[in-house]
């Protein structure tokens, strides 16, 4: 992954990034080129987010680049809610089980 793809995915513009502080950006791509993409945002997460607010990239450019990567997934469909049958008139002329005797508990002296 090269420094130009990683900004393009936290939604920086690199081109305006560059010609803006070519000194940052100069130490940050000499950086990332040393340590795994999520180490460098792991140390830089502040900062980077101070400059996606400050060049940010265009939404056209984020879609096109986005969509592409990912993967297609299944779409899940939401039921309503359950169907639940009501009792025919068969089963309520039916007697109901006795509940059970309701008895004290004995008192400890």
């Amino acid at each position: 992954m090269s420094f130009e793809e990683y900004l393009k995915g936290k939604k920086i513009e690199s081109a305006a990034f560059k010609q803006g502080d070519i000194e940052l950006w100069n130490d940050f791509k000499n950086q990332f080129e040393q340590m795994h993409p999520k180490s460098f945002t792991d140390q830089k997460l502040f900062l980077i987010n101070d400059i996606r607010r400050k060049y940010t990239l265009k939404a056209a450019e984020v879609t096109s680049g986005t969509e592409a990567k990912k993967p297609s997934r299944p779409v899940i469909k939401k039921v309503g809610k359950p169907v639940i049958s009501k009792p025919d008139d068969e089963n309520v002329d039916k007697p109901k089980k006795p509940q059970r005797p309701v008895m004290k508990r004995p008192k400890m002296k």
